[in-house]
């Protein structure tokens, strides 16, 4: 055996020493590893990833056909992969003799020493793991590196315990961190109190995958039926609830939860019947809920003939009524979200609950101005949400370029669209796009594509509407424009000029970016422009500017807003009066 990989024969087996470690605190990150832990790779350039995963698979197969004793740590450190990427291969890896798989696996994560063996041991049990194996996952789970693995390996077997795992590694923050210890040392008093303790202001503190941690690690719907008569459980539990529904995070946290409905559940029987709540906060959170339950990925989730309607009704008769006037600039954006929001979504529901869903319906939803999610454009295929269920990466593409640009409306010509891009960025995570076609009577959506996205989304078949209805559902929904609001209005009128008027901008040496409203601030209109690239003989490396123009809302009606905007582009140079992008 090489020395560049030989291991010491005092290095302590990382079961031993997680096993050391239990029950006490873990820091961020995980309980440290041993020096031997980490023993350098073979020398040599490292190969690259579809190489070192079949090399990984090879190696892997060689030892379940290897006579005992067969030194396996030591054949799978000779491959000189990280062990991220061994953990990726041994997960994928099917075998016929699980029994075989199953004892690899063991023997991996129980004797080895090392950081890549015990990762090939935790990818083979993330397939063959039995309940006894679930002690030495959780420990190992606590280790430096081997949390994400371990909390994989764990899933299927005890959620409980992979949330948990999760959570302890990651969490920040006073009250959360406090949850993560009592649940790793295994004390069940007082998890109400830590619980509603844990700070989840949903633009800082819990992400949607955080949220779901804190319901799958304290089994929360059975924690809120062992309160029934607690309204600050209910209020955090209606808020964990609403953040596993944000498109703020590379997956769907709620469609990976599942005792999802059951917390539906569990939170409707404690409204119904009784008084709509005057907490604001909860009024918000519980429409957020209802708006999810109708077309987002809730409407997924196995409810039975009738029951999705039901949960939504209790839902929205709690969350749809507005408090009156307010002096915080929030909650009274937050209140005007009520009054647009609860009356269309009782008119859509109340216009398609008496028969079949139409084969297309497009919405916007306009996430509550407490979270951070913006407007999206979603698509109801029989009364179903596309996006969650074809791409689930992220939402679906703003109203602006899907509707204002008539981006949806069938030609003769097929044209490619971008339905939903991925929460990061298309660069990062990819995007989901399709082509639009008319084929005689009917509009077709096929050639579906999804650049940069991961493997292992469900194929996707064409879909087929009759052109006459899909014609009159797409001009239905630019029209609409109920679920807007001044400040998104005035993004749009001035948006609409300049791609109406490009001189305004050409004449300037700039071009049109984006335009729409604050992130943080939904009544100040934001719009953006970008130095025209320099012609020739200028300075080919010289990075284009892009400029922000924020313009709060004053009450002036949109109109008037927009107007004058535009005048301004005529007349004066945008560089002078936005802010340079930083």
């Amino acid at each position: 055996m090489s020395a560049s990989y030989e291991r010491s024969t005092l290095a302590p087996a990382l079961s031993d020493h997680a096993l050391g470690l239990r029950g006490a605190p873990v820091p961020k990150g995980g309980h440290p590893l041993p020096d031997s832990a980490c023993p350098p790779r073979p020398r040599g350039p490292a190969p690259r990833y579809p190489e070192a995963l079949a090399r990984v698979t090879d190696v892997l197969l060689r030892l379940l056909l290897a006579p005992p004793g067969t030194d396996a740590e030591g054949a799978l450190l000779a491959v000189g992969v990280r062990d991220r990427i061994l953990f990726r291969a041994a997960a994928t890896l099917e075998h016929p003799d699980h029994r075989a798989a199953r004892a690899l696996g063991r023997r991996l994560v129980r004797t080895g020493t090392t950081l890549v063996g015990v990762a090939g041991g935790l990818g083979l049990l993330s397939r063959y793991a039995e309940p006894e194996d679930v002690p030495y996952l959780r420990d190992l789970g606590l280790l430096h590196g081997l949390g994400s693995a371990a909390a994989e390996a764990l899933a299927p077997l005890d959620p409980q315990a992979a949330a948990t795992v999760g959570l302890a590694q990651r969490a920040q923050g006073t009250g959360l961190r406090a949850l993560a210890d009592a649940l790793v040392s295994g004390r069940a008093d007082g998890l109400r109190d830590l619980v509603v303790a844990v700070r989840a202001d949903p633009a800082r503190d819990v992400s949607p995958g955080q949220a779901r941690s804190i319901a799958e690690a304290v089994r929360l719907p059975a924690l809120l039926r062992a309160h029934p008569d607690d309204p600050a459980l209910l209020a955090q539990a209606v808020l964990l609830l609403a953040r596993m529904t944000s498109r703020s995070d590379y997956t769907t946290a709620l469609l990976r939860y599942g005792e999802a409905k059951e917390l539906y559940e569990a939170i409707t029987a404690r409204l119904a019947g009784a008084a709509p709540p005057t907490d604001l906060d909860l009024r918000a959170r519980l429409l957020s809920l209802a708006v999810d339950l109708h077309s987002g990925a809730s409407s997924l989730l196995d409810w039975g003939p009738g029951r999705r309607a039901e949960v939504l009704g209790t839902l929205l008769d709690a969350g749809g009524e507005a408090p009156g006037a307010a002096e915080d600039p929030r909650e009274r954006q937050r209140a005007a979200w009520i009054r647009r929001t609860a009356p269309r979504l009782r008119a859509v529901t109340a216009a398609v609950a008496p028969g079949p869903a139409p084969r297309l319906r497009i919405e916007v939803a306009v996430a509550d101005p407490g979270d951070p999610d913006g407007a999206e454009t979603r698509f109801l295929v029989d009364g179903r949400p596309l996006v969650p269920w074809a791409f689930g990466l992220g939402p679906g593409d703003v109203p602006e370029r899907l509707l204002d640009t008539g981006a949806l409306r069938a030609g003769e010509e097929p044209r490619e669209v971008r339905l939903a891009e991925a929460y990061c960025t298309e660069g990062c995570c990819g995007a989901l796009y399709v082509t639009v076609r008319r084929v005689g009577p009917h509009v077709v959506w096929d050639g579906w594509s999804r650049p940069g996205a991961p493997r292992g989304l469900p194929d996707l078949p064409e879909l087929r509407f009759d052109a006459a209805a899909y014609d009159t559902e797409v001009t239905r929904a630019e029209r609409d424009r109920g679920w807007s609001w001044p400040a998104r209005d005035t993004a749009r009128l001035i948006a609409r000029g300049l791609r109406e008027r490009p001189g305004l901008l050409a004449r300037w040496g700039l071009r049109q970016g984006w335009s729409s409203t604050d992130f943080r601030d939904p009544d100040t209109t934001v719009i953006t422009y970008v130095d025209l690239p320099p012609t020739a003989g200028g300075a080919p490396d010289v990075q284009p500017r892009q400029y922000l123009w924020r313009l709060p809302d004053d009450g002036t009606p949109p109109e008037r807003r927009a107007a004058a905007a535009l005048r301004r582009f005529a007349e004066e140079d945008p560089r002078r009066y936005p802010e340079p992008a930083r």
